[in-house]
């Protein structure tokens, strides 16, 4: 009886840990899915952000070639430029991580749009979200819902 109380409070305590731990990096094959987070939305009917890293330690230049969710209809890559003065987003196309290096998705330039909101994103969620890459497959990313007015994991509000 001492045996299977502590089995299953062994098991118990594991599953709270796996519940309790925020968002981890992801690893698939050479490609590293660092920080990950998204802004809240306003409604489903204004698009909101996702910004990561795609940090590739591998040989061989990847490539991110598209981006599907269940929390949106369309996920895809867009830059914010400042062009003459104006502030310009458009879409990307691909992003090329070449070998060594690492992609930054970040506030201001490159990012993911997530458009056609199933529901709204609140601050406290975690969406899920695959990254389709050209030699790596498929990654799915966990990726927690920051404030709107959020800079980062770091300096969420």
């Amino acid at each position: 009886m001492f045996r299977t109380n502590q089995t299953a409070l062994f098991v118990f305590i594991a599953i709270i840990a796996v519940l309790l731990t925020p968002a981890a990096d992801v690893y698939a094959s050479d490609l590293v899915v660092e920080k990950p987070w998204a802004r809240a939305s306003i409604g489903v009917s204004r698009p909101t952000a996702v910004y990561l890293t795609i940090r590739n330690g591998g040989a061989v230049t990847d490539v991110l070639t598209m981006v599907t969710t269940p929390a949106a209809g369309m996920a895809e890559v867009h830059k914010s430029e400042v062009k003459d003065g104006l502030a310009r987003m458009s879409p990307a196309g691909n992003v090329e991580v070449s070998a060594g290096t690492t992609a930054i998705l970040e506030p201001g330039g490159l990012h993911i749009m997530l458009m056609e909101l199933k529901n709204p994103l609140k601050k406290g969620e975690t969406i899920s979200m695959t990254l389709h890459f050209e030699n790596a497959g498929p990654v799915d990313v966990a990726v927690p819902v920051y404030g709107i007015a959020a800079s980062g994991p770091k300096f969420s509000d």
